[in-house]
């Protein structure tokens, strides 16, 4: 199982939000400082967001994207992708891989090209509450059933997803394992996200044999202790 240290960046700031809440911020400090600490530890891959951009508000998020793909290992990377433009740049920034979340309801022609031009490199980002998709920064449900998207982005050639249980995002209760599993039902190769908070949780995951797993809060708490949790599951191979 791929492990995916995460390095939310909000206001040039690494955060972990409660439940997504742009009100509920616990700061972490500077972005890069957090990616070298994980690097140091053995992480092969990281998973950076652009909360600010996610949010729709003003961003300076590839200035730490820059600095944080300079450290040499691969980046995953999302938040406030609208446009091929804009996903294109990301890449041009030092991203490896692109999560898109909501131009994938809102615009599934971009998803469609991006699978097309850049195939596994795009991930789809599946944002759930009540079984409902969760767009612009989590702050909308939109009136879409996420496991039926999840068969729409496989079908357009998307290979992986990354699956989040909002109401479990960064409050350290435990992943929703049924909902992970069944989503990886759809064909996708799924990268679980929220509510992981320990060893246990990951072994679950691993059992089910869910592809990867991120880790936020409980990385940053210490409740989780990335060396060992990275000598016990962790892999990457990609092209």
């Amino acid at each position: 199982m791929i492990l995916y240290p995460a390095i939310d960046i909000l206001e040039g700031r690494a955060v972990r939000l409660l439940h997504g809440k742009r009100s509920e911020v616990t700061d972490y400090g500077d972005p890069v400082d957090c990616a070298k600490r994980w690097v140091d530890m053995g992480a092969k891959i990281l998973h950076v967001v652009d909360l600010s951009g996610a949010f729709g508000e003003k961003s300076t998020f590839h200035r730490s994207l820059e600095r944080i793909a300079a450290l040499g290992v691969p980046v995953q990377s999302g938040g406030g992708l609208r446009s091929m433009e804009a996903i294109v740049h990301r890449f041009r920034m030092g991203a490896d891989r692109v999560v898109l979340g909501t131009v994938c309801v809102e615009q599934p022609e971009v998803l469609k090209e991006a699978a097309e031009t850049f195939g596994s490199k795009i991930v789809a980002g599946i944002d759930a509450k009540g079984g409902k998709l969760a767009v612009r920064g989590w702050t909308e449900i939109a009136e879409k059933d996420a496991f039926d998207f999840g068969c729409e982005a496989r079908a357009l050639g998307v290979t992986d997803a990354v699956f989040t249980d909002i109401g479990r995002d960064g409050a350290l209760t435990g992943v929703n394992l049924e909902d992970t599993v069944k989503m990886g039902e759809t064909g996708l190769n799924i990268i679980a996200s929220g509510g992981v908070s320990s060893i246990s949780d990951l072994r679950a995951l691993a059992e089910k044999g869910v592809y990867g797993a991120i880790l936020g809060r409980s990385i940053y708490t210490g409740a989780i202790d990335l060396a060992a949790a990275l000598k016990e599951f962790s892999w990457y191979e990609r092209e």
